[in-house]
């Protein structure tokens, strides 16, 4: 929003539950809730991606920064990851979270898909549906409506049987059947066309009391209501003038990619998205996240997305407030709430001052409210409105309803804590154990589980059901002296969309590969020795996530396709080349350490592991160690840095894959950011040339509160252990920049206080926030007086005046106050010297 921006900020109370039905209906002005015309603000946060101890404190601090409703996704591959066996425990628990939500007063969209993209592998999809024969994904096909009919006809079930449609007296105030399918619709030709219809019928047919919506989907067929996905979606329109406009995903960041660097959207440009969205006619919008979390396990898909899901969020990946993002979208959502009923109810009309400069007044009831609109990237615009001048800078929205107040919001930034719970003189250095990952068992043909044999290469998806990242494929050959290979420099050549290949020959380790982002098929090839007889080869494919988006996602081919050859110079430029890909191919699925749970504390004696000789950059190691429970209630996380790539388990729970090794781009990075100009995911990237992910979450409640912690890797690429750490995340630093009538707020967010004040200056000072000086002219008072306030206290709030701070002396229209302070659990020995 706009510096030049009068708020009026009327706090509001969020409608509580109770036990009668809610009659939920729509026109083109809004959403109606019990004959009451709604502004919805809604954010995304998944149940899947943060720990089911985490909900309360993350739908709170959603409600706390002024949301009415949580939107989340049902993820089908992880309630049925087997063909009718189905997963509701834990962070699965669906029917816990939405009723979580509801404790909170707050509602839900109940995104069912089944397809959810989300950056997870497959797209939400079991893979057990794409080995059903003559199935075809997202278009008119039995197979495929069948199961898809059979889950969403278990969820609507579910939420009927625990009333928590808003129609029974629940939070469910919509719902959701497919997703963004009108962006990949095209190449489905007439079928994808009757399955849209199908899948609205489909939905109609559940008569379940409340709307349901398809977003991105301008031929949605009545009933549903089409939406908007999108940086931007204030130039969108419905497809009909009786459905209201909805956002279902404002993108407040972006995801992470292993090896891209860290993308980032202002809380600014976020801001002025949302404000210009209901300047024209918006009603309900939602945050896409509002928290990101993390991909557990192996749910990560596109594929190469990240083990964190930060996304850039109001509530980071774990769960404290991103600020000033947090902060500058509470205040704006308090202003549009103050002014539902004339935005719902009034007349607007337009007045067009050129440049892309636009005055929208909305009026009802003899009282009217004006967004001030300038979307020119660079130049601010002077204009005169109802006989006074304003000044309206570049990419802002300027709202003026009859009188103001303004909260400024804080800027955190995070800081990494050793473990403290560690005592004086105790040694901190983890004592690492070790094993082997026994992949030369692996090769004999009669090792471990069940396997199965084709005389051609097989997708690994086939294979392996999704029950692991790894395949191994294996054939043998012999070599005779009469063979024209025989004697000659051979090299093995494999065409793989894999991921990655690890390739053996004869028991031996030769080489692996991994395929850069986006560029998942390659060539593998390398120099091999054969032996005279029987010669054997073993190639271990590896992916990082399955695709999940665009047309026939589902067919795009991973795992070894070929062709896998042996190639050999004759010495008169010619190649002799022998193709193994028609040979008879043994696959096996996984690795013996996943099949034998190393990874579990329970399933391994201590006498397993190896103390001595610890091996470092070695491919396929097991590392082990234990650790204390850091103090307090800080998030938790560990620092993998020095490791390659593989899986990491606390107590035996999964925390992602990790891959630290693979280091961003060195290219793109800035070290400012101009939030001014439409945003995209290359704008404002950050930590070009340090890995895509350093530090990975551990959830307090995968610790133990007495007693030692197991933390078990399995290293994949080679690596070293030696530098990993547990840390916890906090608030370092609180700083605000604010003018005069304004209210000053600083918060350590939790159990820290204000240890110090660095820096307070109420005048003119200069710099921004991490750079502030003082200026020309400035108050004597002030630093005293936010001391007084603000020292050794969780948060403090001061009005921001001469008559408080103290007299500037400056000769400006307004001063400006700016602040830096410490976080710390306890107050230094300065602070404690002032307060005496």
């Amino acid at each position: 929003m706009g510096s030049s921006a009068t708020l009026f900020l009327l706090c509001f109370a969020l409608f509580s539950f109770a036990a009668n039905a809610y009659e939920v209906s729509h026109d083109g002005r809004a959403m109606t809730i019990n004959g009451e015309r709604k502004i919805l603000i809604s954010g995304t946060i998944h149940y899947p991606r943060s720990t089911a101890e985490m909900w309360p404190s993350l739908i709170n601090k959603a409600k706390e920064g002024g949301l009415q409703v949580i939107e989340t996704y049902v993820f089908w591959n992880a309630h049925e990851p087997l063909r009718r066996q189905y997963d509701f425990a834990g962070n699965l628990d669906l029917v816990r979270f939405i009723k979580t939500v509801q404790s909170e007063g707050l509602f839900v969209l109940l995104r069912i898909g089944p397809y959810v993209c989300a950056e997870w592998s497959y797209g939400g999809f079991p893979v057990w549906l794409h080995n059903i024969p003559n199935i075809k994904f997202r278009t008119k096909n039995d197979a495929f409506m069948n199961e898809m009919k059979n889950f969403t006809t278990l969820i609507v079930d579910m939420m009927k049987t625990e009333k928590l449609f808003a129609s029974q007296g629940g939070p469910i105030i919509a719902a959701q059947i497919e997703n963004e399918y009108g962006n990949v619709n095209g190449p489905y030709g007439d079928d994808g066309k009757e399955y849209i219809k199908w899948c609205a019928q489909l939905a109609d047919s559940y008569q379940i009391g409340v709307p349901w919506v398809m977003c991105q989907q301008d031929d949605a067929p009545p009933p549903m209501l089409n939406t908007c996905n999108g940086w931007y979606c204030d130039q969108w329109q419905p497809n009909s003038n009786s459905t209201p406009k909805i956002w279902t995903e404002n993108w407040t960041g972006w995801y992470k990619n292993w090896g891209n660097p860290n993308p980032h959207r202002t809380a600014e440009d976020l801001a002025f998205s949302v404000a210009r969205f209901f300047q024209y006619g918006g009603s309900f919008q939602n945050y896409y996240m509002y928290h990101g979390g993390t991909n557990f396990g192996r749910t990560a898909g596109g594929p190469y997305i990240t083990t964190s899901y930060d996304y850039d969020a109001p509530l980071d990946e774990y769960g404290n407030k991103n600020q000033p993002k947090w902060g500058h979208l509470k205040q704006l959502h308090l202003l549009l709430k103050s002014m539902e009923k004339i935005l719902t109810h009034g007349v607007s009309r337009n007045i067009e001052y050129g440049n892309q400069m636009t005055v929208t007044v909305y009026s009802y009831a003899g009282r009217s409210v004006c967004f001030l609109g300038n979307a020119d990237d660079s130049r601010d615009a002077i204009i005169n409105f109802q006989n006074t001048n304003y000044t309206i800078p570049a990419w802002s929205v300027s709202i003026l309803p009859d009188c103001y107040t303004e909260v400024s919001a804080q800027t955190s930034t995070m800081v990494m804590k050793e473990n403290e719970a560690y005592d004086a003189g105790e040694p901190f250095a983890l004592k690492w154990r070790w094993m082997y990952e026994p992949y030369d068992q692996l090769l004999n043909s009669s090792a471990f589980g069940s396997k199965m044999t084709a005389s051609l290469l097989l997708d690994q998806k086939v294979v392996t059901n999704d029950t692991s990242d790894y395949l191994w494929y294996t054939t043998s050959f012999d070599v005779k002296k009469t063979d024209p290979i025989w004697g000659k420099e051979v090299k093995l050549r494999v065409t793989t969309s894999g991921h990655g290949l690890h390739a053996f020959v004869n028991g031996g380790y030769v080489g692996s590969q991994y395929a850069n982002y986006s560029h998942y098929k390659f060539q593998y090839e390398s120099v091999i020795q054969l032996q005279l007889g029987k010669n054997e080869i073993a190639l271990l494919s590896a992916t990082v996530g399955l695709a999940n988006y665009g047309s026939f996602f589902d067919n795009v081919e991973v795992g070894i396709h070929g062709p896998v050859e042996l190639v050999a110079e004759t010495g008169n430029n010619e190649t002799i080349t022998m193709d193994l890909s028609t040979n008879k191919w043994v696959y096996k699925v996984g690795l013996q350490g996943e099949r034998d749970e190393f990874y579990n504390p329970l399933k391994t004696k201590e006498g397993d592991w190896l103390t001595r000789n610890l091996p470092t950059n070695t491919i396929f190691v097991w590392y082990k160690t234990t650790f204390k429970s850091p103090l307090g209630n800080d998030p938790v996380v560990v620092d993998l840095m020095g490791l390659g790539k593989g899986f990491a388990w606390v107590n035996g729970n999964n925390i992602g894959r990790y891959w630290t090794s693979y280091l961003a781009d060195q290219d793109g990075c800035s070290s400012t950011c101009d939030y001014r100009g439409t945003y995209g995911s290359t704008k404002c990237l950050t930590k070009c040339g340090e890995p895509s992910q350093r530090w990975y979450h551990v959830p307090r409640s995968f610790l133990r509160d007495d007693g030692d912690n197991t933390f078990i890797v399995l290293e994949e690429l080679g690596g070293s252990p030696y530098n990993v750490k547990f840390q916890t995340i906090t608030v370092g630093k609180v700083s605000v920049h604010a003018y005069e009538g304004h209210k000053l707020e600083l918060s350590c967010q939790g159990e820290k206080v204000i240890s110090e004040i660095k820096f307070a200056s109420f005048g003119q000072p200069k710099g921004e926030i991490g750079s502030f000086e003082n200026g020309h002219c400035e108050s004597h008072k002030a630093l005293s007086v936010i001391r007084k306030k603000c020292l050794g206290k969780e948060s403090c709030s001061i009005r921001i005046s001469e008559r408080v701070l103290g007299s500037t002396g400056c000769k400006v229209e307004q001063n400006r106050l700016a602040v830096e302070a410490i976080c710390d659990t306890k107050v230094n020995e300065e602070t404690s010297n002032y307060l005496g």
